[in-house]
This record gives structure tokens, C-alpha cells and sequence, in this order.
């Protein structure tokens, strides 16, 4: 790109030390508070810009708007997408950025735990990046490029664009959420506010990577109730709630229907949580298949199992809820195959090869889609996400500043 000074790297390491950890057990939104406080610095940023609308709202999502400078106003609107909250699975407190210059290809020892070692036996992806500058954490925490390599690629998008009039592009919307991690991503999303015809999520892994196929989810949450009695007097009436569930469990399949037993377009029935004691027992499960109608399938074959075990317990109740999580982004982009085939063509102008390919998970694009925002996915570089090996290259995130260059310029040509 002609007149671009990257401001990516700064961005991220000032984004990933501030703690974004979203909660799980929360029944607020966003489930963690602290998450505004990146949204805070993102409003800052936009509106030190020069975007006069920037602006958080009440529920933390972040919103800004670079206008339609092509003077052609029957341009649709185009939004690019990311969130702020990190994973629970890893800490993300007191993240401690290092930056490695040209990556030689030797394992990386984190300094302040010196058992967590990256190597290219163990990420071999490590072996694209030789020569690229990487960034990690310290060894005690997450990164946090998932998803804020993500942030960083859009704000520097963002000061780019601005800074280069002469770009054409259609009106751009910047949208930033909180809680993807937990699975609330876009629950108290206006749309009529975010006003966009089309949208892209920043938030896909090597570079080239271009999602627009995820799987469906729902979640199922089994109780079994069981009955109590006081342990010393207990023969011929306590049946423990905790020993059924655990029968329960060790019936699902050892050698396929998992997420360790399972890859490419095959689904999967995952128990996530347990908790309970004696008398009653919680089991969370989440269910996934590309195919929307294999969900119903996985879900009455888990109550089969779930049944077949409860035979042997006559007097024990239980109740088997299912909610709708997301579903295949597929469904909705197969409409309209232009929006990833533009991503595909901006990839290729910025020298970036394409890599189409499925999510085996869900983004916040998934439930844009079916909100009216067909939306798939883009590479941010991010790569070992949710764990203490996680890393980013900054030339992957450069080169995701690129392929949005590129795009925006593509949709302003062949709308």
C-alpha cells in the first residue's frame, strides 16, 4: 500500500494489557465490566481520528463511521466487526506483551514460566512465520490476539483510510462487541442503529484464512434429580444424583461423536460443565453440526442415552432443555456469494493468498447473519488462541490492513 505508516503493532500491545475477560457465570451484559474499559480507549482513538459519531452504548458495544467519500450514495454499507472480551479458559490479567523481531525458526521460552515453550513441532504454522516479527504473552497469561489483532487491524484500517482521501469507499461502519467468548456476542445488538447492508468479522486465524461456513449450535442443560438421604442411613434410599450423571456420561461414545474424536465437517456432542451434589446434578452440553437438521438427531440421540440410563433409577426425575446458540452462516451467504467473493479478490490485490475454509465454531458472524448482516470471517494472524502459547504476527496483521484496503475499493467498483 502507498502512503502507510503501520500503527498495528502499538495498537495491539496497548489493547492486550487491558483486561478484557469476559465471565461465564454472569447474568449481566456484558458479563464483565471491565470490557468498556477497552471500549472507552476505542471511542477515544476513533474520535482522536476524526469519526464524530464514535460512541459505546449502554450495553458496551462500540460504533463508528467513516462516510461514502465515492459521491455514488446507492453504495451499500459495509461493516467490519470484532469483539473486545477475551476467553475464561486462560487468564488475561496483567497480559505482559513481547515482541520477537524476526522470528529465527527456535523455540520461544515465555520468561515468567519457563515451562511454556512454543515451538514448530507444536504450532506449525510457527513455520510460515520465520523472518515476521511475533508477538506473545509472558507464560502466565493469554495473549489476547482473539480477538484484539482483530481490533488492531480495523482501527489502523480505520487511521488509514482516513489519513488516504483518495481512497474510495463506500460508508464503512466499525463495530466492536463484547462477550463472543461466552456466546452473547450480538444478544443487545440494535441493528437499525448499526445500519449495514453487509459485513465482514475480523477474527479467522492464518493468514488467508476467509470463512463463511460455520456450524450450528445449540446448547442442552440436563438436570437429574436424585434423592437424598443422610449417608449413615442411607441403604435402600439414597440414590446420588452425582453417580447418575457420571453413568450418564460414561455412556456417550469413546471413539466418535467428540470434539477429540472428530474433524472437517463431522458434528459433535460436547458436556461442558458439571455441577450438583447428592441431590441434584447439573450437565451442560453444547451440539454441533454443519448441518442444522443433524442438531435435532445429536439431541434425541443424547436422550436416548440419557433415558436408557435413568431405566435402572425408576423413581428419579430429570428435564432435558435445549436453546438455539447460532447457526451456519452458509445458510444466509449462499444468497449472496459476491461478499465472499470480493473478500477473495482484496486478498488476492493485496498479495495475500486465499484460503477458503470452514469454522469449526461460530463468530459473532454467525448470528449477524441471520440478523440481516451477511457476514464471514477474515484473518487476523491470531493463532494458539485461549491458551498461554497464543501469538500473532504483524506482518499477518498488516497484511489484514491491506486486503480491507483492497476491499473497500472493490465493493466501490462493483456495486
Amino acid at each position: 500500500m502507498t502512503n502507510y505508516t503501520s500503527t498495528v503493532e502499538e495498537r495491539f500491545v496497548k489493547y492486550v494489557q487491558i483486561d478484557t475477560t469476559a465471565d461465564p457465570n454472569s447474568t449481566s451484559f456484558p458479563s464483565s465490566e471491565i470490557q468498556k474499559n477497552l471500549g472507552r480507549e476505542l471511542v477515544k482513538e476513533l474520535t482522536e481520528m476524526g469519526i464524530k459519531d464514535a460512541e459505546m452504548d449502554e450495553w458496551g458495544y462500540v460504533f463508528g463511521t467513516i462516510l461514502n467519500n465515492t459521491g455514488n450514495e446507492n453504495l451499500p454499507t459495509i461493516c467490519f466487526c470484532s469483539h473486545m472480551d477475551t476467553a475464561p479458559d486462560c487468564s488475561g490479567t496483567n497480559v505482559k506483551p513481547i515482541v520477537h523481531r524476526n522470528y529465527d525458526g527456535n523455540p520461544i521460552t515465555l520468561p515468567d514460566d519457563t515451562t511454556q515453550v512454543i515451538t514448530t513441532e507444536k504450532h506449525s504454522y510457527l513455520k510460515e512465520k520465520i523472518g515476521d516479527d511475533l508477538i506473545t504473552a509472558s507464560g502466565l497469561t493469554l495473549l489476547g490476539a482473539d480477538d484484539k489483532a482483530g481490533i488492531a487491524i480495523i482501527m489502523d484500517f480505520a487511521h488509514h483510510i482516513i489519513n488516504n482521501p483518495d481512497i474510495p469507499h463506500p460508508t464503512i461502519r466499525i463495530l466492536f462487541t463484547p462477550d463472543e467468548e461466552v456466546g452473547r456476542g450480538v444478544e443487545h445488538l440494535d441493528m437499525e442503529k448499526l445500519n449495514a447492508d453487509f459485513g465482514y468479522t475480523l477474527d479467522g486465524g492464518v493468514l488467508g484464512s476467509l470463512e463463511d461456513e460455520s456450524f450450528s449450535a445449540d446448547s442442552v442443560t440436563i438436570k437429574i434429580e436424585g434423592i437424598a438421604a443422610h449417608p449413615g442411613y442411607a441403604k435402600g434410599k439414597m440414590v446420588n444424583s452425582m453417580k447418575v450423571a457420571s453413568e450418564f456420561i460414561a455412556s456417550l461414545p469413546k471413539d466418535s461423536w467428540s470434539p477429540e474424536t472428530t474433524s472437517g465437517r463431522e458434528g459433535f456432542v460436547h458436556p461442558v460443565a458439571i455441577n450438583g451434589g447428592m441431590e441434584e446434578t447439573t450437565i451442560q452440553f453444547i451440539i454441533r453440526d454443519h448441518i442444522t437438521s443433524k442438531l435435532k438427531e445429536y439431541e434425541d440421540r443424547l436422550q436416548g442415552l440419557l433415558n436408557a440410563t435413568l431405566a435402572n433409577y425408576p423413581t428419579l426425575q430429570s428435564s432435558f432443555e435445549v436453546k438455539e446458540q447460532y447457526r451456519n452462516m452458509k445458510e444466509i451467504i449462499k444468497d449472496v456469494p459476491f461478499v465472499t467473493d470480493y473478500a477473495i479478490k482484496a486478498m488476492e490485490q493485496a498479495n495475500v493468498k486465499p484460503l477458503p475454509t470452514i469454522i469449526r465454531g461460530g463468530t459473532d458472524g454467525s448470528r449477524l447473519s441471520f440478523m440481516g448482516l451477511p457476514c464471514p470471517n477474515i484473518f487476523t494472524g491470531e493463532m494458539a488462541i485461549h491458551s498461554r502459547h497464543e501469538y500473532v504476527s504483524i506482518q499477518d496483521m498488516e497484511k489484514g490492513v491491506a486486503t480491507l484496503t483492497e476491499l473497500v475499493q472493490i465493493w466501490t467498483k462493483h456495486s
